[in-house]
């Protein structure tokens, strides 16, 4: 069986002096400031994690590209394998974003106004290095076509850009199985509702997209602890739990998580 991941991820963005800075927020809104990207790489790569996620939040809302210049810094300090996301539109952007330190590009807007470019990367780069990351939030209306029972009601999820800003109508699990067909190597999953929350993972969208696809699935937002990411490997058979806040601010260990989850024989590296 394989191990299951355990991914930190830092949301970069420009601070009002124009430095690259790490924030936290909830629902993707009310961003606050907690560290330095460079910094913190350095201690994720030390504490045992089996990835490292470095998103340019405001880079596709912006229509400006990576902040690539940290991208080197950032690769410099981490020895494990690097997904890199944020205003990534074009061949030449995989490409750049890949030189600059990257194993893997993180694409959402791009691949949403453009699904070509998941063939183009896949094609030139090989899918291992495609993440396709959805960025989606719960509709309870008529306007999808795969539904889930959330809370006794009728639940579609809706696939969003620009950080969650802008709806697009598309419904998650129909754009899961478009980009896998595409060529992507992975599917990275955020859910909009849950993000900053701690109250878990939203089980029942990771469900449905790991359902629907045989492409790994990378778990984030809202995970609270242990207990979140024990919950979504076992009840959503996700691939990699993604976490920020709980590893940030120090309330668990990325070793304290991979124990928890041996002890119950999830398999984790060691």
């Amino acid at each position: 069986m394989l191990t299951k991941r355990i991914i930190p991820c830092i949301d970069v963005d420009v601070d009002d002096d124009g430095n690259p800075a790490v924030y936290t927020g909830v629902n993707f809104e009310n961003l606050e400031y907690t560290g330095d990207p460079v910094e913190m790489a350095r201690a994720y790569n030390e504490a045992g994690a089996d990835e490292f996620v470095f998103l340019d939040i405001t880079a596709s809302a912006e229509d400006r590209e990576t902040m690539l210049s940290v991208v080197e810094r950032v690769a410099d300090e981490v020895f494990i394998p690097l997904t890199v996301g944020g205003g990534i539109r074009t061949v030449d952007d995989i490409k750049e974003t890949l030189r600059a330190g990257a194993d893997k590009v993180s694409i959402t807007t791009g691949a949403l106004e453009r699904p070509e470019l998941i063939n183009e990367g896949a094609r030139a780069f090989g899918s291992q290095c495609i993440v396709i990351s959805v960025d989606a939030r719960r509709r309870f209306d008529e306007g999808g076509e795969h539904y889930v029972d959330v809370d006794g009601e009728s639940c579609w999820f809706e696939c969003t850009k620009k950080g969650g800003r802008e709806g697009t109508g598309i419904d998650v699990v129909e754009w899961a199985q478009e980009a896998q067909s595409r060529g992507a190597g992975e599917l990275f999953v955020n859910s909009i509702d849950a993000d900053g929350t701690k109250d878990g993972y939203d089980v029942p969208l990771m469900r449905a997209v790991s359902d629907a696809v045989d492409t790994p699935v990378i778990a984030s937002s809202g995970c609270g602890g242990p207990e979140d990411m024990y919950e979504v490997f076992t009840e959503a058979d996700a691939d990699a739990g993604l976490a920020a806040s709980i590893f940030h601010f120090g309330e668990y260990s990325i070793e304290e998580v991979k124990h928890y989850l041996d002890e119950r024989d999830v398999p984790v590296r060691l």
